[in-house]
């Protein structure tokens, strides 16, 4: 079968790779169906390896060259003894998070994706969303119901991680929130905070067609270009009493980006760390303490979000496909997908592979 595979650094190759065996105990097999080129994706093709494995992963014991992709759905098209939670010909989401599911301080507790044994399909394991088909344990898969997309059943995953960030931040109806970083999970996170119930949206981003893009997703937010504007002075001055938003959540990983969390949220506010910064960064922790604030990090989501994402996105609450740009194919995710969303002026945001054609 045909599969994307990682195997250095601008070292993509669709590869012809052996189909997955007839799955054993506890195991489904997946004919996938679209697949979403994530930033985790288009960081390993740019400078990895970083999550991939450079010597087999301690659990699964994956290592490159790995097939890539997390996001992602498909058809059940065999199980193995033991599975009673999907049958063939099921539609299914993909929770890609795998980990021993006792015996670990974590997981014994039902946190899961703390797990110091962590590892991910698409990242760490034997197979990935970027390939004809996928094997993945029970626990893996979750149905999704008729009224749902095979698009969508892609969107769940990257929603999942803006769900848990607005649920780190406590979110709750009426808040005012700012999100710097109008990517992916910037927009997700944007949608996420409106199903919640927030009032007042703040987005910040240096890409002009992004915040173009955010105010067609949600003609309500207001759009800040630090290039131009300083994002606490605006906040502020929407804000009522001039004292800053609720909540802020960071959804690029730049040290910029976190200080202007830090300086927009008023007072006992609280911000949330979610995009992944490659290396230290500071804040101005005398103003943390002085203004009370909250700093709180989002990791990936808790495993048993998943029904609940697929209700919110199943129900038009929250409208994920409203993120996707494009469709391509797998035979030009190269140069289709991954170059182009890397391009920093871009105008693409999330691009789905349709793995059926």
């Amino acid at each position: 079968m045909r599969a994307l595979r990682f195997h250095a650094a601008k070292d993509l190759r669709l590869d012809d790779i052996s189909e997955p065996k007839q799955p054993g105990p506890g195991q489904v097999l997946v004919r996938n169906r679209f697949v979403g080129i994530c930033g985790t994706d288009l960081h390993e093709y740019s400078y990895g390896p970083i999550f991939i494995p450079k010597e087999p992963h301690p659990f699964t014991g994956a290592c490159g060259p790995q097939v890539l992709g997390h996001e992602f759905g498909g058809v059940v098209e065999a199980v193995g003894e033991g599975v009673t939670s999907v049958a063939v010909g099921d539609r299914v989401s993909i929770q890609p998070l795998v980990m021993p599911r006792s015996g670990d301080y974590f997981a014994d507790r039902g946190l899961f994706h703390l797990s110091t044994q962590l590892a991910l399909v698409g990242l760490s394991w034997d197979g990935g969303g970027m390939a004809e088909a996928a094997m993945v344990n029970e626990y893996n898969v979750q149905k999704i119901p008729d009224e749902m997309t095979d698009e969508e059943a892609a969107l769940v995953e990257p929603t999942a991680v803006a769900v848990y960030a607005c649920d780190r931040g406590g979110v709750t109806a009426g808040n005012s929130v700012l999100v710097t970083g109008a990517g992916p999970i910037g927009m997700l996170t944007l949608l996420a905070a409106r199903a919640a119930g927030a009032a007042q949206l703040f987005v910040s981003d240096l890409n002009d067609a992004r915040l173009e893009l955010a105010r067609s997703v949600l003609p309500d937010v207001i759009t800040i270009n630090p290039k131009r504007d300083n994002v606490g002075d605006v906040v502020r001055a929407q804000t009522e009493g001039q004292v800053g938003c609720d909540v802020a959540i960071e959804c690029v990983g730049n040290e910029h980006a976190l200080k202007a969390c830090v300086d927009a949220v008023r007072k006992q506010g609280v911000v949330v760390q979610t995009g992944l910064h490659p290396h230290e960064n500071p804040i101005d922790w005398f103003q943390v303490t002085f203004r009370d604030l909250e700093v709180k990090g989002s990791w990936a989501y808790p495993t048993h979000y998943w029904p609940r994402v697929i209700r919110l996105i199943a129900s038009g609450l929250l409208p994920a496909t409203k993120i996707v740009t494009k469709r391509i194919t797998l035979g030009t995710a190269v140069k289709e997908g991954f170059d182009v969303l890397l391009d920093p002026a871009g105008t693409h945001l999330k691009i789905l592979i349709d793995l059926s054609k």
